[in-house]
Formats: C-alpha cells, sequence, structure tokens
C-alpha cells in the first residue's frame, strides 16, 4: 500500500468503520479463549486475517488489531501478549520477527493542522524486514521501513526508516550504532 489519504465519512471510512467494530468483537473473544484454545485462536486468527496464520507463526493473546486483513505476517514471526496493530495502511512483518509484549504499530493518524484534523486521516504502511528484535513497548509510526536485522530497544518510538542492522532507542528513536 502506499501513502493514505481518506476523508473522514467518505464510504471508505465508512467501510474501515464497519470493520474496526467487526475486528474488534472478533478479537474480543479470541482475548478470552483458555490459552491451550489452539482450534479456537486458529479459527478467530483465520477470522482476522481473512486467511490462515502462516505455518510457524506465533502470538500470544491479547492480541488487538483494528483491520487485520492488512498484516501480513512472513514465517517464525513471534508477537508476544498485549501487541497492538492498527494495521489500515498496511503491516508487514519479515522472517523470523520477534515482538516483545507490549509493541504497538500504528498506520493511521491525523493531521497536525486543527481544521484539516476533522477531514482526513493519513498514514502509511509499516515494513518490518527479516530478523529483527523489536523491545516490549516499542512503537513503530506510520511510514516506517526498518531495515533488516536490526533491534529496537523497549520504550522507543520510531519515527523515521531505520537502516539495516542497527540499534535503536530512545522516545523517538535515535541512532546508536550501525554494524
Amino acid at each position: 500500500m502506499s501513502e493514505l489519504l481518506m476523508r473522514i465519512h467518505s464510504p471508505e471510512f465508512q467501510a474501515m468503520s464497519e470493520r474496526v467494530l467487526e475486528v474488534t468483537a472478533i478479537t474480543s473473544r479470541l482475548n478470552v479463549l483458555p490459552f491451550d484454545d489452539e482450534e479456537g485462536k486458529s479459527a478467530l486468527f483465520e477470522q482476522i486475517l481473512g486467511r490462515p496464520l502462516p505455518p510457524r507463526v506465533t502470538i500470544y493473546p491479547p492480541f488487538f488489531t483494528d483491520h487485520g486483513r492488512n498484516l501480513e505476517l512472513a514465517e517464525r514471526v513471534f508477537i508476544n501478549q498485549n501487541c497492538t496493530f492498527l494495521d489500515y495502511a498496511g503491516i508487514t512483518l519479515g522472517e523470523r520477527v520477534m515482538v516483545a509484549p507490549k509493541a504497538t504499530f500504528i498506520t493511521v493518524g491525523h493531521p497536525v493542522d486543527t481544521d484539516d484534523r476533522r477531514i482526513w486521516l493519513t498514514g502509511g504502511p509499516i515494513t518490518v524486514e527479516e530478523n529483527l528484535w523489536i523491545g516490549a513497548g516499542a512503537t513503530i509510526l506510520p511510514g516506517v521501513t526498518i531495515g533488516r536485522d536490526s533491534v529496537i530497544a523497549a520504550g522507543a518510538t520510531v519515527a523515521e526508516d531505520v537502516p539495516a542492522r542497527t540499534l535503536v532507542a530512545g522516545p523517538k528513536a535515535a541512532v546508536l550504532r550501525s554494524w
């Protein structure tokens, strides 16, 4: 998906809002299942994603998403508890991506201008390349690409692209080192 600019109260916005309500109801059911109910979790993830989970993908509930159908998970992705994926503009997690608890991925936002904020949604897709570790409580913002083999430290806020093989940390993620 490319950059998002959507008029609030348009037919597209209405369809998105209806999907949010549908997926919220499904994730509510998912998040109260017994942990060992693999069959129940698989069925609900299939409803959320619109397809079965890829092989060897592990997601520990509670799990939150606003759309689900724009969340692409490669093999061997691990998502720990209490993560949020606001995926309307698209989120892709490459192979061997590990996501720690309470990480948040946000693809949609609002303009800064007060008048525009009431009219438009903005955003962009998030791409997380392969073999990454995203620390607990990290926040990944719209339009970001994180290069392969990188590490996002716990609590970091990533607002800009991250080069491959890079460690970033801080409230607004800053490059600490590259290798």
